[in-house]
């Protein structure tokens, strides 16, 4: 997609070195989503390049990402084109295809490839807090604000965040997040294992970018191999644990030795 295609969805993308950056650029609605700007994420997600070793995703101003666009849930709403009487209108069958497209927008984030940091300020809403999600790392300012906001409409979350969120604070207190639909702050944010550090607002970026810089100046491929190894861990036995180990390690071997040989 083109820089004009993307703006004209709410979405930035830029790529500085080995850094990708996406920008939610929906100041004036604090952020709010879209599923044209979905599906404009699932594009991006397919664009990266392998030179690309670390994404920031990231709200333009004030505020991470309040969530759905409102205007999406009315049926005389026309928000990016599509609006719930589009869903209502198909099957059972083509409702779940599409929310499976818009989910594309999200998934990308897990790519092996590299890592993919949020940088959350303000308010992560909703499909907000899920893009969030979304990512390997989440750090935050020290006035965000997390909030699972489905139920209060009704809904479930279905952007692909009920797994990382069990995976980050416990099934328990997942399902109390999402069923009380309440206010997670920084400071518990932290403290419960949902974001990975709180830092002060005019010191966000900077943290980010020491990150960011640090994930980058290892050797290629060894984070894509360590990200490879910790993902699904916890589902894996010990056994097939240690397969994954020694055959990922006998890779980075090799790769040294080149290095070290070239």
């Amino acid at each position: 997609m083109t820089p004009e295609d993307l703006a004209a969805v709410g979405l930035r993308y830029q790529v500085d070195g080995a850094v990708a950056t996406i920008t939610i650029d929906r100041p004036e609605v604090r952020n709010a989503q879209t599923p044209a700007m979905w599906r404009a994420l699932a594009a991006i997600g397919r664009s990266i390049g392998d030179d690309v070793r670390v994404v920031v995703v990231e709200g333009e101003a004030e505020h991470f990402s309040s969530g759905l666009d409102r205007s999406v849930l009315d049926p005389r709403g026309t928000a990016g084109g599509e609006s719930i009487l589009h869903l209502l209108a198909g099957s059972d069958e083509a409702m779940a295809d599409t929310i499976g497209e818009y989910q594309e927008g999200f998934t990308f984030l897990r790519d092996p490839r590299f890592v993919s940091i949020a940088k959350v300020r303000g308010y992560a809403v909703g499909a907000g807090f899920q893009l969030a999600l979304s990512c390997d790392i989440r750090l935050v300012s020290s006035d965000a604000k997390f909030s699972m906001k489905e139920s209060a409409l009704g809904l479930v979350p279905d952007l692909t965040g009920t797994k990382p969120l069990v995976e980050a604070v416990g099934y328990s207190r997942a399902l109390e997040i999402c069923a009380t639909a309440r206010v997670v702050e920084a400071e518990e944010a932290v403290r419960i294992g949902l974001a990975l550090s709180a830092h002060p607002a005019d010191e966000l970026d900077e943290a980010v970018n020491t990150l960011a810089r640090t994930l980058v100046s290892t050797m290629p491929d060894v984070v894509t191999e360590t990200k490879a190894l910790l993902r699904g861990a916890d589902q894996r036995n010990l056994d097939e644990q240690r397969e994954l180990e020694r055959t990922s390690q006998v890779r980075r071997f090799r790769a040294v030795a080149a290095a070290m040989s070239g």
